[in-house]
């Protein structure tokens, strides 16, 4: 009979004022009883609706089946059928707006906990050498993959199970993406990030970091000297956006980007065993009201700050961060400054910041995204002492590649123009991710690496 408890088997956490000061692991993840518990509460609908909602077309209910059986290492295979980052989406798919948005124990109570049961299938897995994924004998037709982020490494493990000779060609000197530099270590582990892409790596793809394509090779030299037959772009949206006010060039002012590379890739929490320090001070304000800023204002905590301030514009409500994100930084002690907005950044004769100038604002009629536009509240002016500004409000792609591959037709903002199966308007070449939709969600952009794969095999079977 089914676990009809209308609550999810809760899981373990961090106590609030600990993990506050270190860079553990936030959420601790089930033990094999809670992972039965939450799994009996699955109904197996037979229209399934979970799996219409999932960007990777996760079998879910045939998953959950297994882990109630205790076959984990059977529900890990399921889910790598369709997925080749099943640690990563456990922890960090937004499954509250997919799946579990539609799942039918959802209507009277809580959903089932599906992204709470994939981690535990894939950490169990890790623990317990899961089985490498199969792979069909090499066709020999080479493609590139420029990126190794969740739209690259998902496109890249897709072609390589079809037989492909795939290579990944990488940027910065470690791979991985934003899963890399952006997600804080408490949120996702960089050794599980390792340890999933080594997982790509041994269905036969390659990879090479330290290459900026653009700069090392170009996309025509990659298809005309080096002999690959179709190239995916998952380059992301790494170029960070400003407000354009006064003092942004100011000694404490980071984009989100920059603030958090150095503490997640570079390991500044570690300073000084390693040589990457980031200047925190006493008080710190993050501008925005995404994942990112979240992010950055946890980050900022832990590295010490008393006061962290999320600075934004608009109502909780409208804020576009994770529930999951902004409770937990709620507990954290993050400071939140809702309906303001920055209007200067003020610093000292030596140039470092000393505070910000923002005003109030109230909402006024929805704007083109749907959400009410924020308006300044005359009179409304206040001074927040700050030593560190993060600006956090959004990222677009870099335009190194569309600057170097003639023919590549992209929208004013940066973001490549692809048809519904992610090819651009250059034939074969394709793309997906945020360097096409500009930054969304991890899931999403694996999603999109599926749907290039699936439709370079085609092209190229022909």
């Amino acid at each position: 009979m089914p676990n009809m408890n209308l609550k999810k088997t809760a899981m373990p956490e961090q106590d609030a004022k600990e993990r506050a000061a270190n860079f553990k692991e936030v959420a601790l993840g089930y033990e094999e009883a809670m992972a039965l518990e939450e799994a009996s509460r699955c109904l197996n609908c037979k229209h399934q609706p979970c799996v219409a909602g999932c960007p990777v077309n996760v079998q879910i209910p045939e998953f959950i089946e297994l882990v109630k059986k205790g076959d984990f290492l059977g529900a890990y295979a399921k889910i790598r059928e369709t997925n080749s980052l099943p640690a990563v989406c456990g922890r960090v798919c937004p499954q509250e707006t997919q799946c579990e948005e539609r799942c039918v124990r959802g209507i009277k109570g809580e959903p089932v906990g599906i992204g709470r049961l994939e981690r535990f299938v894939a950490d169990y897995a890790m623990a317990h050498g899961e089985a490498p994924a199969r792979t069909a004998p090499s066709n020999g037709k080479k493609v590139a993959v420029i990126g190794s982020g969740p739209a690259g490494v998902t496109c890249a493990g897709d072609l390589a199970k079809l037989g492909y000779e795939v290579t990944i060609f990488e940027a910065l000197h470690t791979p991985g993406g934003v899963l890399s530099y952006g997600i804080p270590e408490f949120r996702l582990p960089k050794e599980l990030v390792r340890r999933e892409i080594e997982g790509v790596c041994k269905l036969g793809v390659e990879l090479k970091t330290n290459m900026v394509v653009g700069k090392c090779v170009s996309l025509d030299e990659l298809m005309q000297e080096e002999g690959y037959s179709a190239i995916f772009i998952g380059t992301g949206a790494g170029l960070p956006s400003f407000m354009r006010i006064p003092g942004e060039n100011l000694s404490g002012v980071y984009s989100a980007n920059e603030f958090l590379t150095r503490i997640n890739l570079m390991k500044a929490y570690q300073f000084p065993e390693t040589d990457t320090p980031v200047r925190v001070g006493k008080s710190v304000a993050v501008v925005g009201g995404g994942n990112v800023a979240m992010d950055a204002a946890r980050c900022a905590k832990r590295m010490g700050a008393e006061n962290v301030y999320i600075v934004y514009r608009r109502s909780e409500a409208e804020m576009p961060a994770r529930r999951e994100e902004v409770h937990h930084a709620r507990e954290e002690g993050i400071d939140f400054r809702l309906l303001c907005n920055p209007v200067a950044i003020h610093g000292d004769e030596k140039g470092f910041v000393t505070c910000v100038d923002c005003v109030e604002m109230e909402l006024g009629e929805p704007d083109a995204s749907g959400r009410r536009r924020p308006v300044v509240k005359p009179g409304s002016e206040f001074t927040l002492q700050v030593d560190t500004v993060v600006i956090a409000i959004g990222t677009s792609p870099n335009p190194l590649i569309r600057n170097t591959t003639p023919g590549l037709k992209t929208e004013k903002w940066g973001g490549i123009i692809v048809d519904e199966h992610g090819e651009t308007s250059r034939e074969y070449v394709y793309a997906g991710g945020d360097a096409v939709s500009g930054a969304a969600t991890v899931i999403l952009a694996m999603g999109a690496g599926k749907i290039a794969a699936a439709a370079i095999h085609e092209k190229l079977s022909k």
